[in-house]
Formats: structure tokens, sequence, C-alpha cells
């Protein structure tokens, strides 16, 4: 006979080796101690810029590429918002003129003595939904190549910028160790735990390095691109 605990799955009174807890290896905790050590950093780092303690590594160019990134991305996002809902309404519109040529036709066939004006005034509703379904269909490719531009190519770069800004505040935590172990007195022990700082800043700053490079990229991709965003506006002309 068998049960459930929180504690594991019983048979007969005793656990069976489902329930049994696996121990933690000795490579575990290290790996959690690190993480917990990094985690430690990081906060401390963050803080202390929030409150005007610490100091950050700041390239110029990259931070200013990085506003015009977000502010351009508010920017397309409300465009975006408003030309899905001027597809929308417009579309609504164009199913209203359908409605209407239809009713006209109706009325024709039902009035002789009319016929002619309801004709006519049909043909003009039919000849309104067919130009209106040609504009439709530029703002539905419009609204589509924004949709990609936004949510991921642009996305993409911002997800990249999360990540740079994350390993920038990180390697500054390291540098700062890295700076407080190098100043301090010269002993065995200081010497020992200066190399241990300056091999985990090395390990921070190549991740720096890369990110930031990568965020270069993109930014220079999305620059280069301006030609196929300005093909968006052609669509209406």
């Amino acid at each position: 006979m068998s049960w459930q605990s929180p504690q594991g799955t019983y048979q007969n009174g005793h656990p069976t080796s489902q329930g049994t807890l696996r121990p933690v290896t000795p490579h575990k905790m290290e790996q959690l101690k690190k993480w917990g050590i990094s985690k430690y950093k990081y906060t401390r780092q963050y803080l202390s810029e929030r409150f005007g303690k610490g100091t950050r590594t700041v390239d110029t160019e990259l931070e200013g590429q990085i506003a015009l990134l977000k502010e351009a991305q508010v920017k397309y996002m409300n465009v975006l918002k408003l030309a899905k809902q001027m597809t929308h309404h417009f579309h609504g519109m164009i199913q209203s003129q359908r409605g209407i040529a239809e009713a006209f036709t109706d009325l024709g066939m039902k009035s002789p003595e009319l016929q002619i004006e309801f004709n006519h005034n049909a043909e003009s509703q039919r000849s309104l939904v067919h130009n209106g379904e040609v504009l439709l269909e530029a703002l539905n490719f419009f609204t589509s190549n924004l949709t990609t531009l936004v949510h991921k190519t642009m996305e993409d770069s911002i997800m990249t910028v999360k990540a740079y800004e994350s390993a920038r505040i990180e390697y500054d935590a390291y540098r700062k160790d890295l700076e407080t172990t190098e100043t301090g007195p010269r002993t065995a022990a200081t010497t020992s735990k200066a190399e241990e700082a300056k091999q985990q800043f090395d390990v921070q700053k190549e991740k720096f390095d890369r990110l930031r490079g990568d965020l270069a990229i993109k930014l220079r991709f999305l620059e280069e691109n301006k030609v196929q965003r300005n093909y968006f506006s052609s669509s209406f002309r």
C-alpha cells in the first residue's frame, strides 16, 4: 500500500526511491555560491548608482543611440496603433459601401422608373469599393511591415540593450572590486585576492565587450534599414 506525503512517496511505511531526495553535489553548491555572490555584487552596484554613490562606465555614442532607439520604438508603436485603427475603420467603410451598392441594385430592379438613377449610384459605390480595396491592401502591407519592424527587429535590439545594460552593471561591480583590492595594502593574502578579482573582472569584461559589439552591430543594422522604413510611406503615394 502506498501513499503520498509532502516529503515523497511511501510504501508500507517506508520511503520509495521516487521520494528520495537527491543530495546537492559540491559542484552545485559552488555554482549556487557564485550565483549568489554575483547577484549581490550586481544589486550593490545597481543601488549605488541609483543613489548617486557609484561610478559607471559610460559609452556616450552608444548610449545616445540607445536613447534614440527607445524613443523611435515608442513613436513607431504609436504609428502602428493608429494605422491598425485606420485599417479597421476603413475596412468597415468599404463593407458599408458594398452594402449600399447592393441596396441600390436591388432598388433598381424593383423600381423601373428610377432604375437608371439607382444603377448609376450602385456603380459609383462599386467603383469606390474597388478603389478602397486597393488602398486597404496598401494599409495591410504597411501595418504588416511596421509590425515586423516594431515587434521583431526593434524588439530584438531592445532585448540586446537590456542584456548590455545588465552586463554593464556587472562589469562595473567587478571593476570596483578590482580597484578596491589593488589599492589596498600588499600582502600575500591581498595579492591572491587581487589576482582572483582580476580573473573575475576579465570574465565580465569579455562578456561586456561582446554584448557591446553585438549591440553596435544591431543598431547599425537598424540605421542602414532607413531606406526600408521609408518605403512604408510610399505605400500611400
